[in-house]
């Protein structure tokens, strides 16, 4: 992980230059069938529209959010990718990722079409049971990137683990 400034970004004013200046900035795009960045889930605090394809939503510290992008040429898909990421607090460490200003702690990152497809569906199955995405625990998503990583299904999350997790986050306090 790594404290860096947050770098320009090309072709519009730099997000982290907003008047929120501790939260994440993504950068989303949605050029239909070309470029389409968008985030799957996550409590927006604030959203710029840059132009009619281009704006950027922020989150506040601590906030969880699905960042998917996908992009492709005429050849076919060029990257096709799904980033759970927390929100970080002003001074923390991080890690950098594309579109993201200035960076946040990343808690699962899968490449391809499919394995996306699956996390997404994943995400289905917990907001089937009642349980917004943003609120499961963190080291469910890092256990999910881990077991797909590892070419395994992660295992369910439960209405019992996301008890227990409340209740321990509850502790924590």
């Amino acid at each position: 992980m790594t404290r860096i400034a947050a770098p320009r970004v090309r072709g519009g004013p730099m997000p982290s230059t907003l008047s929120h200046d501790d939260m994440t900035h993504v950068e989303l795009t949605w050029i239909e069938k070309k470029i389409e960045y968008w985030t799957r889930f996550g409590r927006e605090a604030h959203e710029q529209i840059l132009d009619r394809r281009r704006r950027v939503v922020s989150f506040r510290p601590n906030t969880v959010f699905a960042f998917v992008r996908w992009a492709a040429n005429d050849f076919g898909t060029i990257i096709s990718r799904i980033d759970i990421v927390r929100a970080i607090e002003p001074g923390e460490l991080y890690q950098t990722l594309p579109f993201v200003r200035p960076g946040g702690e990343i808690l699962l990152k899968i490449e391809g079409w499919p394995k996306v497809e699956d996390v997404l569906r994943h995400i289905d199955a917990i907001e089937a049971l009642g349980i917004e995405a943003d609120a499961v625990s963190p080291d469910h998503w890092r256990h999910v990137h881990n077991r797909m990583a590892a070419g395994h299904q992660p295992r369910a999350y439960t209405l019992d683990q996301h008890r227990a997790f409340l209740l321990r986050r509850r502790m924590e306090l």
